[in-house]
């Protein structure tokens, strides 16, 4: 059966299936690779948890960064941590 465009009003709605292939930004067809992960890196990415007990493997919070200018009487959000060029 055919696709038909579901153009109203002079702008395509419904799915982009109808008018455009999955592509990239340059034009080229897009390939699904999926990341495959073997073994022990499986575990060590997983956090599993039963209840509120947990693996625990957070990453660590930064607390590092710059004091930026500007914040007046602020209680919160005084710390650059950021790329800052």
């Amino acid at each position: 059966m055919a696709k038909y465009s579901m153009k109203k009003g002079g702008k395509e709605v419904g799915p982009a299936s109808v008018y455009a292939k999955p592509h990239t930004m340059t034009g080229k067809s897009v390939t699904a690779k999926a990341k495959v992960e073997e073994g022990k890196e499986v575990i060590n990415n997983l956090n599993p948890s039963a209840g509120t007990v947990s693996k625990g493997n957070y990453k660590p919070i930064k607390t590092d960064g710059i004091k930026i200018r500007g914040t007046g009487a602020a209680t919160k959000g005084v710390m650059a941590r950021g790329p800052m060029a």
